[in-house]
């Protein structure tokens, strides 16, 4: 009897030991995505990068609710974080020295930090900082750093950006153009202006030198043929 037991005991082992994994892979069908997971799967589609106007923005988990992605500064759009004196270096007529001083002039004025990003900043400190851009002499900035110092329009110290910048370059030269100056004339032709060499750098439009070796070859290809011509007729 006893042996006959021990028999039915080792038969039985086997069907547990096959019937554990089907338990175990049933579970793991029923098991559904923790509180966890989702949380790790929606703080990583936050953190995505994204992109606008060919602006990628990639979020590090450090900004405030209130961060802004892409900030306009001028008409320029910016990366939000981008430091202040990076984000005015951006801006057309804008300089590395002159976006320092610019910076400065902001952070004490509006109690700025030195490495604070331009997403976190406030419409009203952003609004500020476009009126100290469009007038820094009002705002410690030296004149000799102006684009527009002693403009011959307003007669006083100016500082152009952007397409006011681009507008107001495009007008002297028409200005130059129309005086018939030396500098309109070279304008006119495209070439330099400022009495820079041209002869083996710069050069648009009729290139004298190359066209001189062009003649010379083909004056020399030509006596060249005439003479075989005259070869062939005296042997003839």
């Amino acid at each position: 009897m006893a042996d006959d037991k021990a028999k039915e005991a080792k038969g039985a082992q086997p069907a547990q030991k096959t019937a554990a994994p089907a338990a175990a892979l049933q579970r793991a069908v029923i098991v559904k995505p923790g509180a966890k997971q989702e949380a790790k799967a929606t703080a990583a589609a936050a953190h995505a990068p994204q992109s606008y106007k060919g602006i990628t923005v990639k979020m590090t988990g450090k900004e405030s609710k209130d961060f802004k992605g892409i900030v306009r500064i001028l008409g320029k759009d910016i990366e939000g974080h981008t430091p202040l004196r990076s984000a005015l270096r951006k801006i057309r007529g804008v300089g590395h020295a002159l976006a320092s001083n610019l910076a400065r002039a902001a952070r004490k004025e509006l109690g700025l930090k030195e490495s604070e990003w331009v997403g976190e900043m406030k419409d009203e400190q952003l609004a500020a900082i476009e009126e100290i851009v469009k007038a820094p002499a009002k705002h410690g900035v030296r004149s000799f750093q102006l684009n527009r110092a002693r403009d011959k329009e307003a007669g006083s110290d100016k500082h152009l950006t952007m397409a006011d910048l681009q507008f107001a370059i495009r007008q002297d030269v028409e200005g130059e153009k129309n005086a018939r100056s030396w500098k309109g004339y070279r304008f006119g032709l495209g070439q330099r202006v400022r009495g820079q060499h041209s002869r083996t750098t710069g050069r648009s439009g009729l290139t004298v030198g190359v066209l001189k070796k062009a003649m010379k070859a083909q004056k020399a290809a030509a006596a060249t043929s005439a003479q075989d011509k005259g070869g062939e007729k005296e042997k003839k």
